[in-house]
């Protein structure tokens, strides 16, 4: 796989005229940048534009205007692929491609099928993406559910572009929160049987305590055992949370999400990995004590004080546990190691960056995504309480209200950190003010299409057997050439971590298909009709409007038109796999 057949082409070119510069003498090329191609921002422009002189300015000492125009000239001699090539201040060469080329695009797609847009830019390295993780002390909310999105989304897009992708669970479940959880919980079945019992000052509450409570009890009394059993507290403790963690791997299985691995805090103590840990980074010269507590000398590497590792009082705190826990990443052999957190573990970063340093790794081995916080909407109006967990909103009640699909893409709508309002009667919205129905209706509209036209004997033929030249409508093109940058969209999305770029990408994609099939027929108008019948997205068709326009309809236009529309529904379900997100024939 590579960037597409367009960009490819294009690249090679360059190359040659490059290649022809130095070789005339006309340009010393000492050394050669890497060749980038954008898309201009005006159409105008052009279809592809290039840097590569303002680039070279500084090795040939030279003007980039006058470098540019010497490109140029040279690639005005591939008028096989290039159209038109300008040049604009302060040293771009803007490229129009010809229409042959964009035509080879829909051959790639139908070749490739559903691996189009892979590529082999992880060179098979491999990473470990730990995402989630929440505390197994209470329900997941929204803001654990736009984590697992964006988790599931970017282990999806590396594995595509050739990463070797595990994913992780990372299960805190030592410590003081699940003390407090079975405090609660105690307190709770206490209540129940009619003891006085407190609840405690910073304990749990919401309904889900209720039904841990009852459940215990309920269980205790069907085996005809006491209500509270010897040692009520860590049996307590011990059913809420194995309950908990039931239910988190329940919300994440409705949620289409399942993990590779799941990784025990309380295991890196009982192994005595946080023992060993500590005493290495002690051997090293990283630790230190004072005032009776143990500090790590994260300073060293960049953090803005050193940290404490265990208290006065013995107690370990929590960088102990995930000082271990790094390590034992580090030592599986990952090349890379990726966490997403909360946008609150912000101050988190420099520390754990510090202990990769510490066991001798580059801090760039550790990459951090932040997650921000999600406003939950109603009708444009904010929802704050839950049934369920009080004061936050479960995953498992977004998710049974308006599916994991649209969850999903609508947590995916913006980069990660940046916060995001989930509205959720537009969620469920059937219209265009739905972005995942807009999009998933795009697809199920050709698969609508292509049944409706197997009804009536049309063939949709393969690109090879079309005469593609037909599509000479600028609408065509304006369909075709995003279709050419969807290869180089997953290698830039896998690069810069962010995912949500294909959410923006299919969108447009999506509105550019549906503007087209307003616009342009596809089959002849008794098929259109019987298509439209359902299509409550299209405005009423006038087929006496489309006359007027002079469109005339001819076997060869429909052919090409089914092909280039069976591209389009490769690439949205290609862009939705990766997202995790449904690709529906019918809506």
């Amino acid at each position: 796989m590579s960037a597409g057949v367009v960009r490819e082409t294009v690249l090679s070119t360059l190359r040659e005229a490059l290649e022809d510069a130095r070789a005339s003498g006309d340009l010393k090329l000492t050394t050669v940048p890497a060749l980038v191609l954008d898309v201009p921002k005006k159409a105008a422009l052009g279809d592809l534009a290039t840097t590569v002189a303002m680039n070279l300015s500084a090795t040939e000492h030279r003007d980039p205007r006058e470098i540019a125009e010497i490109i140029a000239g040279r690639l005005r001699s591939h008028s096989e692929v290039l159209e038109r090539i300008e040049v604009a201040p302060p040293g771009y060469i803007n490229l129009t491609v010809k229409r042959d080329l964009w035509f080879r695009v829909l051959a790639e797609i139908e070749a490739q099928g559903e691996q189009y847009g892979g590529s082999s830019l992880g060179l098979g390295q491999r990473v470990l993406l730990e995402f989630v993780s929440a505390n197994p002390t209470g329900p997941l909310h929204m803001g654990h559910g736009r984590g697992a999105a964006v988790g599931g989304a970017l282990a999806n897009l590396l594995r595509r572009v050739g990463y070797e992708v595990s994913t992780e669970y990372y299960i805190n479940d030592a410590g003081r929160q699940m003390k407090l959880l079975a405090e609660s919980v105690e307190a709770r079945c206490r209540q129940l049987i009619g003891q006085d019992a407190a609840f405690p000052e910073e304990g749990y509450r919401g309904a889900y305590i209720d039904d841990l409570a009852k459940g215990f009890l309920a269980g205790r009394q069907a085996a005809g055992q006491d209500p509270l059993p010897a040692g009520p507290t860590e049996s307590c403790g011990a059913w809420a949370y194995a309950r908990m963690l039931e239910d988190i791997k329940a919300d994440l299985d409705q949620f289409g999400l399942r993990f590779d691995t799941w990784v025990h805090e309380r295991a890196l103590f009982e192994t005595g990995a946080v023992a060993q840990s500590l005493e290495l980074l002690k051997a090293r010269g990283h630790l230190f004590e004072q005032d009776g507590a143990l500090w790590f000398r994260s300073t060293t590497f960049g953090d803005d004080k050193d940290r404490v590792i265990r208290k006065q009082d013995g107690e370990y705190t929590y960088l102990a546990s995930d000082i271990a826990y790094h390590r034992d990443k580090l030592d599986r052999g990952y090349d890379l190691l990726i966490n997403i957190w909360g946008a609150d573990h912000h101050g988190y970063i420099p520390r754990m960056q510090a202990v990769v340093q510490a066991f001798g790794h580059p801090k760039d081995r550790l990459k951090v995504i932040l997650v921000q916080i999600v406003n939950l909407l109603r009708g444009g109006r904010r929802v704050t309480m839950s049934k369920r967990a009080g004061d936050l909103i479960t995953l498992r009640e977004v998710v049974e209200e308006v599916g994991a699909d649209a969850a999903k893409f609508i947590f995916l709508t913006r980069r990660a950190d940046s916060q995001l309002d989930f509205d959720l009667e537009v969620a469920k919205q059937q219209s265009a003010e739905n972005p995942v129905y807009y999009v998933q209706y795009a697809h199920a509209r050709v698969a609508s299409l292509f049944r409706v036209a197997a009804e009536r004997g049309v063939p949709v033929p393969r690109t090879g057997e079309v005469d593609c030249s037909v599509l000479s409508s600028p609408d065509d093109l304006e369909l075709m050439k995003p279709l050419a940058e969807y290869p180089a969209l997953v290698e830039a999305s896998a690069q810069a971590l962010e995912p949500h770029r294909l959410t923006y990408y299919l969108q447009d994609l999506a509105a550019r298909l549906h503007a087209y099939y307003y616009k342009h027929r596809i089959l002849p108008p008794l098929l259109e009709r019987e298509l439209n019948g359902h299509d409550h997205l299209k405005p009423a068709a006038h087929d006496a409007e489309q006359e007027r326009k002079g469109e005339t309809l001819t076997p060869a236009l429909t052919a090409a038109r089914l092909c280039l529309f069976r591209s389009v529904q490769t690439v949205i379900r290609n862009g939705l796999a990766i997202l995790g997100v449904s690709a529906p024939e019918r809506m």
